[in-house]
């Protein structure tokens, strides 16, 4: 369904930036200077139980300030880009119908872009046979030998996918090989509804890297290997999409015995900091949109100007002074 918007764009404020930065804290902050509501933009924080290797905002955080798109689905229920952006868009506009100011806040480009460019999204229904043959050609050459074979049809996909995520890759050729265009090419975009306000935390690539691997310590030293382990007793399949996250992967390969769990911390750091590089992808920082904020002492408060600074207290009255 489509939703009612008001003639005038909705305002939105992203904020965007690599995993680890601090953007779940920042974002609190700011929000409770305004009448503001979150919207996660993490495509692992949807899973119930979930929580440690996602770095959900916790409990008390929540209740600090409101949260949306966290904790919808259980680990084997499916959740798509094409399903999290109508519920992104949904939760954008009550937030707005109840007269607060609405924060994207996440490190998934590709469903930030989804709801801020109001990408028309292929729908393309499964084809679940063509889906088996790709999955079972994966299994004989391995996820990085089936990515291969996607970056020489659809090089733009490939680039912006995981190239140990099979699950993706198959998806990009399942929908290139079944409408005979390249799935890059299928996700146009459309005016977007909103009023934006895109503010981007940075940092010193060492300092980064070092909030990552201080990140992995805690979740360990939190009980992220029995959450992995307390999800498996309730017997979800090693399969599923919600566990090739990084980090639950390699746990589980941990505890089923393929790794130690020296090597599997090695791992996680080691694809995190992967991951990031190719978050970078996403939101570049010679992006004129983006206003790019050095984490300090001072970032929440240059923050906090820059949206005093937009339209949107003058003309919507989000502050609370």
């Amino acid at each position: 369904m489509k939703m009612p918007y008001p003639e005038t764009k909705i305002p939105l404020v992203v904020i965007v930036g690599p995993t680890a930065i601090g953007k779940t804290e920042i974002s609190i902050k700011l929000a409770e200077q305004f009448k503001a509501e979150i919207v996660s933009a993490d495509s692992m924080q949807f899973y119930k139980g979930m929580d440690i290797g996602t770095a959900k905002p916790t409990l008390a955080e929540r209740e600090r300030i409101p949260h949306h798109l966290i904790d919808i689905v259980n680990p084997d229920e499916p959740m798509s880009l094409a399903l999290y952006q109508k519920a992104a868009q949904t939760a954008i506009w009550k937030i707005n119908q109840r007269g607060r100011l609405p924060i994207l806040v996440g490190g998934t480009g590709q469903y930030i872009r989804a709801v801020i460019e109001g990408w028309s999204i292929p729908a393309q229904e499964p084809d679940y046979k063509l889906r088996t043959i790709l999955f079972q050609w994966g299994d004989e050459i391995g996820a990085e030998g089936l990515h291969k074979r996607l970056a020489i049809i659809d090089p733009v996909s490939a680039s912006r996918i995981d190239k140990r995520n099979l699950r993706r890759t198959v998806r990009a050729l399942e929908v290139g090989l079944k409408t005979g265009i390249r799935f890059s090419e299928q996700s146009r975009k459309l005016d977007s509804p909103y009023d934006l306000l895109i503010l981007g935390l940075t940092c010193e690539r060492h300092e980064l890297y070092a909030r990552i691997d201080a990140r992995i310590e805690s979740m360990l030293a939190n009980g992220f290997i029995k959450e992995v382990n307390d999800l498996l007793m309730k017997g979800y399949s090693l399969k599923l999409i919600a566990f090739s996250a990084i980090g639950y992967r390699e746990i589980i390969e941990y505890l089923i015995g393929k790794i130690s769990i020296d090597e599997a911390v090695i791992l996680i750091k080691k694809r995190t900091r992967e991951f990031v590089r190719r978050q970078a992808n996403w939101f570049k920082g010679n992006d004129p949109g983006i206003k790019w904020f050095e984490i300090s002492n001072e970032t929440v408060n240059q923050m906090k100007d820059a949206i005093e600074k937009s339209n949107y207290s003058r003309l919507w009255g989000y502050h609370f002074s």
